[in-house]
């Protein structure tokens, strides 16, 4: 493990002075009176709960550092010489047929009525944010030519500064909620889908009827959690104003906009922002069963549940519950996930690594359908950037994970699309892209091909993040296509756990996967007589 130093972290733009550091605490060995910084117990000194949160705020995603005793990296992915699972109905595999261009990568999750995706990956809850907000074309727009499914997270209605409520205090007009679900689907190719996510905050002020009602959407998401945090959805404004409305709304906002000191200390000018903060959920059976049966009586198609990296109790709960009511789709987030706005100990410290948590997450599906009751399909989430990763989790959740859940690393392509627009039109293009060129078209490798999906008129409007997204999600299916023609699996419910193996016993304690001395040693030993 790396040694952590919980006292400096670029997240929260601190260090150490010192070149020794205490391991425990992550102070300088050598404290001295007189030192102009830069750790965080220093900035704490003058500008206290503000050391709690990564920054800038608006301009960052933040993922925890901390290395574990056993992660993915743990787990390596087999690859045979003969066989051929996978292919279609009546095609033999053989040298020719057997290409990993032929393997499909599509999958498809729902309980009765599926939703199809061309790639097992969808985007995070991209939520309330300012990440999200001024991204979001590029990110529903990517995700929509793409063709896998995006979550619009929690929050989107409560902190619109243009909301509109009744005399209930429900949602009567959200027009940046309108914003999202419009443009995901006027890009929409009939794969994926644009889903809506629900916390406490979200449940009271009406999103699922308003969403409902005006676009028709065909599934909502209850939230339970995620990984990054274990507290409820938060942001920071930077306005007393705006800190007074969102109070007014009925969210805890601190330090508490309402107080004639917060109001002295922000008009002082030393008070700079404030945190607005969702309330902790509290979840019991019959009232989960029953808020189920509440969204499908509104019109809702499909149910889904995110939870995060809670206890094994938490989990437990999740998998049967849901099993149980019968919901779409279950996506379980381990820690350290990546978020734009949670604690930065919290995101180092708290919660069960994603690898423990989905290795658990398998048992208990398998548990239950050892008893013949059926499990909603999986999403596992926590971390995951790349196609070796998709595949590793595939494998490790098999049969039950149809999808992975991707954070940051579906973000950031859309993010720096956006900057290299910013660049074309400033003339300041750096090495590392105008290596590649001075146009869009040279630039993106896949720019016609996203021409193609929307016409060429149409492409005016398409903003390059788009494009960034587009790409990645067409390196994660070819590099997955490969890897699952080396494992000789050329559709996904070919995958199972045979074709994983842990690098060391610890890692095969923990998942179940055999640790690869012991891999396939059986077949080894008959061949050898």
């Amino acid at each position: 493990m790396n040694l952590q130093r919980p006292n400096a972290n670029d997240a929260t733009r601190s260090a150490n002075r010192s070149r020794n550091v205490a391991p425990a605490s992550g102070i300088c060995s050598r404290c001295i009176d007189g030192c102009t910084g830069n750790c965080e117990v220093f900035r704490a000194t003058f500008r206290g709960r503000e050391l709690i949160y990564p920054g800038p705020f608006g301009d960052i995603t933040a993922g925890s550092d901390k290395e574990y005793p056993v992660d993915y990296s743990h787990l390596n992915i087999q690859g045979y010489a003969l066989g051929a699972n996978g292919l279609p109905s009546g095609v033999e595999g053989n040298p020719d047929t057997a290409i990993f261009p032929a393997v499909n990568t599509e999958t498809e999750y729902g309980w009765d009525i599926k939703v199809k995706m061309k790639l097992p990956a969808f985007t995070g809850a991209l939520g309330s944010t300012e990440i999200a907000r001024k991204n979001w074309e590029h990110f529903a727009i990517g995700a929509a030519i793409s063709g896998v499914t995006l979550v619009c997270g929690e929050n989107v209605c409560g902190i619109d500064p243009e909301l509109e409520l009744d005399s209930d205090g429900k949602v009567t007009s959200a027009p940046d909620m309108d914003r999202r679900i419009e443009i995901y689907r006027r890009y929409h190719q009939g794969y994926g889908e644009i889903l809506v996510q629900m916390n406490v905050e979200d449940t009271r002020l009406g999103v699922a009827e308003y969403v409902n009602k005006k676009h028709g959407l065909e599934t909502i998401e209850l939230k339970w959690g995620q990984g990054a945090k274990c507290i409820g959805g938060e942001i920071k404004v930077d306005s007393l104003e705006r800190a007074q409305e969102l109070q007014n709304r009925g969210y805890i906002v601190t330090p508490d906009p309402s107080s004639p000191v917060t109001q002295a200390a922000y008009k002082d000018g030393a008070l700079k922002e404030f945190e607005r903060h969702s309330r902790l959920g509290f979840v019991d059976e019959e009232g989960f069963y029953a808020e189920v049966e509440r969204l499908r009586k509104l019109g809702f198609k499909r149910i889904t549940l995110k939870t995060g990296a809670y206890s094994l109790r938490e989990l437990a709960m999740a998998i049967k519950w849901g099993a149980n009511a019968k919901i779409d789709l279950l996506t379980i987030d381990g820690s350290s996930g990546g978020t734009g706005m949670s604690p930065w100990r919290m995101m180092e410290e708290w919660g069960i690594p994603s690898l423990y948590l989905h290795a658990a997450a398998y048992d208990f599906c398998q548990k239950l359908t050892d008893k013949g009751q059926r499990v909603p399909d999986i999403a596992f989430a926590g971390g995951f950037s790349s196609e070796d990763g998709v595949f590793k989790a595939l494998a490790l959740g098999s049969p039950f994970v149809k999808a992975i859940c991707i954070g940051r690393a579906m973000m950031i392509p859309g993010m720096v699309g956006k900057n290299i627009a910013h660049w074309l039109k400033e003339g300041k293009l750096p090495n590392t892209v105008s290596q590649f060129g001075s146009t869009p078209e040279e630039i993106f490798v896949n720019y016609e091909d996203v021409m193609d999906i929307v016409g060429a008129k149409e492409m005016k409007n398409i903003p390059l993040g788009a494009v960034g997204i587009y790409s990645y999600c067409e390196k994660l299916r070819v590099g997955l296509q490969q890897l699952m023609a080396g494992a000789r699996c050329f559709s996904l419910p070919a995958i199972t756990r045979r074709e994983l193996m842990s690098l060391t016993e610890e890692c095969a304690r923990v998942t179940g996967i055999p640790y690869l001395m012991e891999a396939y040693r059986e077949e080894a030993m008959k061949i050898l007589g």
